[in-house]
């Protein structure tokens, strides 16, 4: 009996030695659980201010990109040029005459249309900061209606356009034209592209002008010589005319430009890519 006790003891006493080591483990966890809990400082409750801006916060991440055409126009706007000009039957009072350009160079060379200037007798151009110019004319290329002018006086910060390639487009692409359709400046008209390669008769002189790109976004009068721009804000073409089976100067639906690679033809210059 004694033996048999003394056994019971002997094995308890293994067991004790066996679970120390956890037993211990175990309760330093605990006292450093409790010990983190007692010296961390309790976080400050939110104010009503921390919750509007949390709010607001939110709300931001959830604004959605801008859209293409909002980007467009503001890459394009600060090389748009309103022209206008006075003819030579034009009394000093009489009719303005309006177009629009785009600055394609440092050297503040503008591309426009030649039926916008051909018979201009004075020039003004009006730029992206509201300051003013004559022009001379450069060059021109009557049998695409093309004409390059230079501002007299250009503005200190000049901003040519980005130019883009026609040939990368297709039926179907957006395209826009930023003008000033009826003296109405720097406007935006969003459609896309309808066909290449159209022939354009001139109402003016009858020249046909043949590969044309055909697009639907609207331009009116004072639309022609500015530039049409693919969804980079690049220009792909210059604005030259419009069809109206009823020969009033509204649109209808189908508009011309001349492929910015053959418009830089007029002063000599090589495509940008």
């Amino acid at each position: 009996m004694r033996e048999t006790t003394i056994l019971k003891w002997q094995q308890i006493r293994k067991w004790v030695r066996g679970a120390a080591p956890f037993a211990a483990g175990a309760l330093a966890a605990f006292l450093g659980i409790f010990l983190y809990q007692t010296i961390r400082p309790m976080p400050a409750p939110l104010t009503e201010r921390d919750v509007k801006e949390k709010v607001l916060e939110v709300l931001a991440s959830a604004t959605p990109e801008p859209s293409y055409s909002s980007q467009v126009y503001r890459i394009i706007q600060p090389s748009l040029v309103l022209i206008q000009t006075t003819g030579e039957n034009h009394s000093e009072t009489g009719d303005v005459g309006l177009g629009s350009g785009v600055i394609i160079d440092a050297q503040a060379n503008i591309l426009t249309s030649l039926h916008v200037v051909g018979d201009a007798k004075k020039v003004k151009l009006t730029f992206f900061d509201g300051s003013e110019s004559g022009a001379l004319m450069v060059a021109a290329m009557p049998e695409r209606d093309i004409a390059v002018i230079k501002a007299t006086k250009p503005p200190e910060i000049l901003i040519p356009a980005v130019l883009g390639n026609p040939n990368a487009t297709q039926v179907g692409d957006e395209a826009y034209a930023v003008g000033n359709p009826f003296g109405l400046y720097s406007s935006m008209s969003a459609g896309i592209i309808s066909g290449f390669d159209r022939v354009f008769r001139m109402p003016e002189s009858g020249v046909e002008i043949d590969g044309m790109i055909q697009f639907d976004a609207a331009v009116n009068p004072g639309n022609s010589g500015g530039p049409l721009l693919n969804r980079s804000g690049h220009v792909i073409g210059i604005v030259t005319g419009l069809i109206n089976p009823s020969k009033q100067n509204f649109f209808v639906g189908i508009g011309f430009a001349v492929p910015i690679n053959v418009a830089l033809e007029a002063m000599g210059g090589a495509p940008p890519y």
